[in-house]
This record gives structure tokens, C-alpha cells and sequence, in this order.
């Protein structure tokens, strides 16, 4: 796949959060709704600047990538870890890096700086300085209410440096990470996802192996994920319309359907049912709002007449 040089941009006001004072000259910030270049090149395909480990540095800076999975901590620092594209040197390909941008200095906190690296799992459950994901893009993410990262799944290696789809589920929390949940490997037998019993939380349900999947963190701190491109509990990849829900450890199968390529029910425009199910689908838009509650816009999926969306050309909406 192609990976393309990105111009990262944030709002100001956000910036205002993890920017300025200390560490150098702090960047000139936009008024009124406008956007400011805060840092990066203006052309395409730049290679990172690794600089030392754990060393924040105004010369540093993560390559050109695409797919990355992010996140705000407690204190409002911003976080990214890998997506697929450049290194400190060539070729492209999966990223494993760790990055944290504070007072306008990126630090790179673990990982490599070069692509293709498998993971190094550890204990299931046990926290480690050594412990570190395989390079992967197209993982779905979140983050909870103390600010602690987690990681699900995606494209990329794993502890064999083989590549595919993954099921791992990880935390990063004091400066570790935990490999919590999931398979460490891509062999077929540990993609397929096991569901249990509808609404129901057990130690041996886990997604299947999926990328491009959408999530959410309710204002409990659990974690939610939908769909994405993955494996089924029959083994079969395709796209999916499963919604779980992790808490206290567990996963639980909450709804949608247990085997891929689902037609949406749509019931009637604002009003909620049971019955009513997004079709099976991945690349869609999410938010959690002030509420708590959950959205989802478009995708690639499947519509109301199981009709795959961009087979016509144009996107769900």
C-alpha cells in the first residue's frame, strides 16, 4: 500500500493544552477557529528524527505515515504510535515508534526506528519496560478515563515477525506496556473471533483478528469496538458489524451479528429499536458526545440491501 507525507495540524486551542513554556521557543498560536503549522515539513515523504530515546529535542520529529493510532493523556500531552510509512531511513512499511509531543518537543519513548519489527509480548497481564506492540497501522484505540492508552489489533507483525491481522489487546500505562488480551501470533487458528453468549462477559471471548475497526470509551472508562475488517467466529474474513464492549478485563459480545458481511437494519429515521443494527462495515467515522452516547457515520460497508457501499462508488453516509 502507499503511505503519503502528512502535514500534521492541530487546533489551537488544543495546542494550548500540551504547548508552550519551557524546552525552547514556544510556536506562535492561531486565533478565532484558524489553523497554525506547529511543526514537520511541507513536503511529502520525510524520514524521522529519531534523536536519543526518552530525549525530547526541537530537532526531533516522527517520520511521514499514515494509519497511526493516537491519544490525549491526563495531563493533555499528545501521543503516536506507529501507522505505516517512514522511518529514520528507508524503505516504508509498519512502524512500531512510540511518540509524545509536550511544550512543542516530540520525544520518541520506545519502539524502533526502523519498520517491520515484531513484537515482543512478554507476559500476558505483566507489564514490562522490554515489552513493545509489532509495527502495525489500522489498529483501533482508546483512551480511558485515567488517560491510559490501549491498543487493539490492526495490520502488522507479530511476536514471529509474521504479518497479517491481529487480536492483541495492549496497555500503556507508567511508561509500559501490557499485553493483556488476544493472541500473539497470525496463525489462522488464533484470528477467528470467539463470542460466547450475547451480553454475557467471560475470560475466553475475544474479537477476531480485525483492522480498521471503530471504538469508543464510555463514561465508565470501558472500551468499545465495532466492526472493521476481520475474522468471524466461522473463521471467514470479511467485513463486520460485531460490537464489544472490554471491562474489568473481559470482552463481551454486546450485539451486531457473530459471521461477517451483515445487511443494516435501519428502522425508521431518529428513532431508536432493538432490531436496529449498522450493516457490516470498516473505515467508519466515530465520537463519544457530552452524554456519553456513541456515533457512527459512513464507512465502507454494507447498506440496508446488503449492497457493499463503494461498489456504486460512493461511500456510506
Amino acid at each position: 500500500m502507499k503511505s503519503y507525507g502528512i502535514l500534521i495540524a492541530v487546533i489551537a486551542s488544543l495546542i494550548l493544552i500540551g504547548c508552550g513554556g519551557g524546552g525552547g521557543t514556544a510556536p506562535a498560536f492561531a486565533i478565532h477557529n484558524e489553523w497554525a503549522w506547529i511543526g514537520g515539513t511541507n513536503i511529502v515523504n520525510q524520514m524521522g528524527a529519531y534523536g536519543t530515546q526518552g530525549t525530547a529535542s526541537l530537532t526531533n520529529v516522527p517520520g511521514a505515515r499514515t494509519y497511526a493510532s493516537t491519544w490525549t493523556d491526563a495531563a493533555g500531552n499528545f501521543w503516536l504510535f506507529g501507522g505505516y510509512g517512514e522511518s529514520s531511513s528507508g524503505p516504508q512499511g509498519d512502524l512500531n515508534d512510540l511518540w509524545k509531543y509536550i511544550k512543542g518537543q516530540w520525544t520518541g519513548i520506545s519502539g524502533s526506528n526502523t519498520v517491520e519489527q515484531a513484537g515482543n509480548y512478554g507476559t500476558r497481564g505483566i507489564a514490562a519496560s522490554s515489552n513493545v506492540p509489532g509495527a502495525r497501522y489500522m489498529a483501533a484505540s482508546w483512551t480511558d478515563n485515567s488517560g491510559t492508552f490501549w491498543l487493539f489489533g490492526g495490520l502488522g507483525l507479530d511476536s514471529a515477525g509474521t504479518r497479517g491481522q491481529l487480536n492483541d489487546l495492549w496497555k500503556y500505562s507508567n511508561g509500559q506496556w501490557t499485553w493483556m488480551r488476544g493472541s500473539n501470533t497470525t496463525a489462522s487458528q488464533n484470528l477467528v473471533g470467539v463470542y460466547g453468549t450475547q451480553g454475557v462477559a467471560a475470560p475466553g471471548n475475544v474479537p477476531g483478528a480485525r483492522f480498521s475497526a471503530s471504538s469508543w470509551t464510555d463514561s465508565s472508562g470501558n472500551l468499545w469496538l465495532l466492526g472493521g475488517f476481520g475474522w468471524d467466529s466461522t473463521g471467514t474474513p470479511g467485513n463486520l458489524n460485531d460490537l464489544w464492549k472490554y471491562s474489568a478485563g473481559e470482552w463481551t459480545w454486546m450485539a451486531g451479528a457473530n459471521v461477517a458481511n451483515q445487511y443494516a437494519t435501519y428502522g425508521t429515521l431518529g428513532t431508536a429499536a432493538p432490531g436496529n443494527t449498522p450493516g457490516s462495515r470498516f473505515s467508519a467515522a466515530s465520537w463519544t458526545d457530552s452524554d456519553g452516547n456513541f456515533w457512527l457515520f459512513g464507512g465502507d460497508g454494507a447498506d440496508a440491501n446488503g449492497i457493499r457501499c463503494q461498489q456504486t462508488g460512493s461511500p456510506c453516509n
